[in-house]
């Protein structure tokens, strides 16, 4: 079947050079007819309600820092993090109660009072706060109540939304579920404040960047702050496996884009003699080092987030780590595509400037597979792409070599193993064939 997807996909590119029309082919091999039109309709009260849910949190007494924080939340983005989180939470509610597993600190000798118990911890919502405001502020409630600028108030820290305090019922998503989905888009979103700014990039998402608009130190601060309000939502969901994972997350995105930064430090395309060589070995070490780091700066948040719904759902470990291969694959393929259209896609189709790798000496996937075929390239990455024409050079070999197809093929396995992870982990559902669509749809998106 899915060579009969990735078959109609393509052709349908080719004649008629439209995304929907290729979205349509897939979707109606993998879909519903209840999901032909719009596979986010299962969730769609969740994201409807996401950005707002998210303001609210983040909101402070000073509407400067209110304006830069939810700059990038106000324009339109994919927010493909948290519908991945909560289409696997609904997914993963289809298992039924007797094949979870109980918390140790729930169990008991009486397994039915255990079960109830379990079911219980399995609604809780997160907390409103575990410390007073006035221990935050080191002020005292009468300092809060006549204080007009101070950047932990009333009502952000004791955020509390009705959208989450129940279980739902007929979407099977957890209260802590839904808060984890608006953490992993606040932490996405420091990242990308943070990214545009190393990267000295002008646009995103078809406007100016968060640094253009505010200035670098204003984007930066920001990204900050929306990292410390994720962290302090992080410890509200009252499980300690998931503050870990995805505290230890934040840690994995700025280790990945350390790794970006000093790509050519870690593997010399030259041996020690001074001589050029296509070594394999080195080549192998390259590709070593860019899927991990692809991993760390882009699939770890996907994967700890989708481990973290599945921990929080009770589900037993090899179930977890189902989920949390599922969105290893999806996450490195979801790179390798954003890779292969910074060769192949416009800046107006990205909402962003393309071949932005390349000029900051950055070497992608496109870049290593044309390097494969010709040693040549090896000078032009070690010294980072830095000299006149370098740019335009390697842009030649990746067209002349097909390293844009070579990545896409390389991403259609990654895709392929992500499938695989999902029908081992959930049983058969709407919002698995959602899933399966979102992922078959990642090889042919346009930006």
């Amino acid at each position: 079947m899915l060579n009969r997807i990735h078959f109609l996909t393509r052709n349908s590119c080719r004649y008629k050079s439209s995304f929907a029309v290729a979205l349509n082919a897939v979707s109606k091999l993998v879909t519903p007819q209840s999901l032909l039109n719009n596979p986010i309709s299962l969730v769609s009260n969740e994201m409807n309600n996401l950005v707002r849910n998210i303001i609210a949190l983040i909101g402070t007494g000073n509407p400067y820092l209110d304006r830069v924080s939810s700059y990038y939340f106000e324009t339109e983005g994919k927010k493909v993090r948290p519908l991945l989180v909560l289409l696997l939470s609904r997914a993963l509610s289809e298992i039924p109660m007797d094949k979870r597993q109980i918390p140790p600190y729930l169990s008991n000798d009486n397994i039915t009072t255990s079960l109830n118990n379990s079911i219980q911890w399995l609604k809780q919502q997160p907390v409103e706060s575990f410390t007073p405001l006035n221990i935050f502020q080191g002020l005292t409630n009468a300092d809060i109540k006549h204080s007009r600028f101070h950047p932990l108030t009333q009502a952000s820290l004791s955020f509390k939304n009705n959208n989450i305090e129940s279980f739902d019922k007929e979407n099977g998503i957890l209260p802590r579920q839904r808060r984890l989905a608006e953490i992993v888009e606040m932490i996405h979103t420091a990242s990308l404040l943070h990214d545009d700014v190393i990267d000295h990039a002008d646009t995103r998402r078809g406007k100016p960047s968060g640094n253009v608009v505010f200035t670098n130190k204003m984007a930066v601060l920001a990204g900050d702050f929306l990292l410390g309000r994720a962290t302090v939502a992080i410890s509200r969901l009252r499980d300690p496996q998931v503050v870990e994972i995805m505290s230890s997350c934040i840690a994995s995105l700025v280790e990945g884009e350390f790794m970006q930064l000093h790509n050519t430090d870690e593997y010399d395309p030259k041996p020690n003699t001074g001589k050029k060589s296509t070594s394999i070995s080195k080549i192998d070490e390259a590709f070593d080092y860019y899927i991990h780091k692809s991993y760390l700066k882009t699939g770890s948040l996907i994967a700890m987030s989708l481990r973290s719904a599945a921990i929080l759902s009770g589900v037993k470990p090899n179930v977890i780590e189902s989920c949390y291969e599922f969105g290893k694959n999806l996450g490195l393929c979801f790179q390798l595509i954003d890779d292969m259209l910074d060769f192949t896609s416009s800046s107006k189709q990205m909402g962003k400037t393309t071949n932005v790798d390349l000029k900051l000496g950055i070497s992608t996937a496109p870049v290593l597979f044309a390097w494969k075929e010709d040693p040549s390239l090896g000078d032009l990455i070690e010294r980072n792409f830095e000299l006149p024409g370098d740019v335009e050079r390697a842009l030649q070999l990746v067209y002349k070599y097909d390293g844009a197809k070579k990545t896409y093929e390389l991403a259609r396995e990654y895709r392929d193993k992500a499938l695989k992870n999902l029908r081992e982990a959930l049983p058969e559902s709407d919002s698995r064939s959602a899933l399966e669509f979102l992922t078959n749809s990642i090889l042919t998106r346009r930006k």
